[in-house]
């Protein structure tokens, strides 16, 4: 597409946008009266206006049925989300279950899917991962009895790159061979925005003999995912990023059903044991089939009503419409700040392809100045150190003239 700097170019696009209604479903923080220029979103969606009726709805079972909510509603108010989870990552429903944290789901997962030997006992992470994956990821090894120093597999770019290659990727699986137990790779890079090549890692992985897992805190309801079609092992998410669920909202496992008898080892709950007989209180626990079995404790039922509202949303509009229109609003938003290349760095890969519905910048000169520069003037992005500005279009609610508004406002601070 041929792009143009001039907010008339901006305008029209948003006319010809096909989901350009739903930004009136969403509450904006105000700014001089008028909308922000939000691009938070991966770090925090903006609420649904519907979030607040939806949470209402339950605290009137509970002021009207008490304890007898129960069994009468909330018993089973997980499986209301069955459905578009699965949708939401290409999976069986039988594969996914909302459930707890992200980083709680990522120990449960570890627990099961990575069972080292003295032989093969290295988890592979991409360096630079979030710092609670690496947290996970070393407290698991220390908790086998391995030394981290040792037994974790940093990915590294290259010299004077930021992003990953996947042939580096594959290439450092193939030589470490049958020692590497367990992968566990972020779906998209939360620092630069990159999007790995998940089917290809997965597929690369089991032919080494290793379990392959994904952290998509940064890729649910951002990439288009077929996590069973790609044979991904396990994987978790959040979701107050992009699924706009609100903070501290319960996160999403998948399990692929390969595993859906799995006799292996994991810490159970009653939640995760057989629903006809869960309540029976026997002792002997019995796992449900499926990603379900993985459960501990019954379901946050506030903050999943708000996920459920928001999944609404996300079925009535789909992942192939979001993706087309990320792509686009990246590609708007990379187009004009290469208008200024003396001044920013991109460092998110250039192929929208190979990224979220973000662009990480260096500003050259005095970056966290013009960061706090932007926010005070009506703009909200996200600093991470040490250097980069991450700006996250959410194709749901922002519009071509979020972006170009944006540059605008950068541009004139730069200057």
């Amino acid at each position: 597409m041929k792009y143009d700097a001039t907010i008339e170019f901006a305008q029209r696009m948003d006319l010809e946008d096909p989901i350009r209604s739903y930004r009136d479903r969403f509450h904006f923080p105000q700014f001089n009266g008028e909308d922000i220029l939000y691009f938070g979103g991966n770090s925090l969606g903006l609420m649904p206006k519907t979030s607040k009726a939806a949470v209402n709805e339950e605290l009137d079972v509970w002021e009207k049925l008490g304890v007898t909510g129960q069994h009468d509603r909330w018993e089973a108010y997980h499986e209301y989300l069955t459905d578009s989870t699965a949708r939401l990552v290409g999976a069986k429903p039988n594969e996914v279950v909302v459930m707890n944290a992200l980083t709680v789901n990522l120990h449960f997962l570890l627990i099961s899917f990575y069972q080292p030997t003295n032989n093969c006992n290295k988890i592979v992470i991409e360096k630079g991962a979030f710092p609670s994956d690496q947290y996970a990821v070393e407290s698991q090894i220390a908790f086998h009895g391995f030394d981290p120093k040792e037994a974790l597999i940093e990915l590294t770019p290259r010299d004077g790159e930021k992003c990953l290659r996947t042939e580096d990727i594959l290439n450092t699986l193939r030589s470490h061979g049958e020692s590497i137990a367990t992968i566990l790779i972020g779906g998209v890079n939360y620092y630069t925005g990159q999007a790995f090549d998940i089917e290809t890692i997965s597929k690369v992985g089991h032919e080494i003999g290793a379990m392959v897992g994904f952290d998509l805190a940064h890729a649910a309801g951002n990439l288009k995912l077929k996590l069973h079609d790609w044979n991904v092992d396990f994987a978790a998410w959040c979701s107050y990023k992009y699924l706009c669920a609100g903070p501290g909202s319960p996160g999403g496992v998948f399990i692929h059903d390969k595993h859906a008898d799995w006799n292996g080892p994991r810490f159970a709950g009653w939640w995760g044991h057989n629903k006809k007989t869960r309540f029976k209180m026997k002792p002997n626990f019995k796992p449900i089939m499926g990603a379900e079995g993985w459960q501990v404790s019954n379901a946050p039922i506030l903050s999943m009503a708000c996920l459920r509202d928001a999944m609404d949303i996300y079925d009535e509009v789909g992942m192939s419409l979001l993706r087309e229109k990320s792509e686009q609003l990246t590609e708007y938003l990379e187009f004009l700040l290469l208008k200024m290349p003396d001044k920013i760095e991109i460092i998110t890969p250039e192929d929208p392809k190979q990224r979220g519905c973000q662009l990480s910048l260096v500003v050259k000169e005095n970056g966290k100045e013009v960061f706090e520069k932007l926010g005070s003037s009506g703009v909200i992005c996200d600093w991470r150190e040490p250097d980069v500005i991450r700006v996250a279009p959410m194709p749901m609610y922002n519009s071509y003239k979020d972006i170009f508004q944006f540059y605008e406002i950068l541009k004139t601070i730069l200057d």
